[in-house]
């Protein structure tokens, strides 16, 4: 897989973050509801990747800087967001992949910590998160009130 970063509002970017809204819609019943700017993923603030495999997105992911605005976020923290494989292509560890990436690139970019929220509807990802040193934290977010959430951390 061929890893690049792409703008938020790239047009693989919105076809992927469409399609992962629509596995939520399936998991949950809804779209996931957390604010988010397309500002929020360029330059220190932020990054987004997509994954290629033969000329086709088949991965993203992403990380945008966190403040210590919530109570659970730390001064050096970003947080994971649009983690997604398409169905065709899971199975291939390119979650994993994509994964590394943003660890080294919050890193290299000075951030602390990596934090993210999942549900009990995605046992895959928790089983990627958990399986790849995160550790499960306090909610935090939209979601810290949602018994279904599951939120994690990794220090970088």
């Amino acid at each position: 897989m061929r890893i690049v970063v792409a703008t938020y509002d790239h047009p693989d970017a919105r076809k992927l973050v469409d399609e992962v809204q629509q596995e939520y819609v399936v998991r949950y019943g809804h779209e996931d509801e957390t604010p988010v700017d397309v500002d929020e993923f360029t330059g220190s603030n932020g990054l987004f990747l997509l994954g290629y495999r033969g000329g086709r997105a088949v991965a993203c992911g992403a990380w945008r800087a966190c403040g210590s605005d919530d109570p659970e976020f730390r001064d050096g923290d970003a947080e994971l967001k649009r983690m997604y494989v398409v169905p065709a292509a899971r199975g291939l560890g390119l979650a994993r992949q994509v994964l590394a990436e943003l660890e080294r690139t919050a890193a290299e970019a000075g951030r602390a910590r990596l934090v993210l929220e999942t549900g009990l509807a995605q046992p895959e990802a928790i089983g990627l998160y958990t399986s790849s040193g995160y550790h499960e934290i306090p909610k935090f977010g939209v979601y810290s009130a949602e018994p279904e959430s599951r939120c994690f951390a990794k220090r970088l």
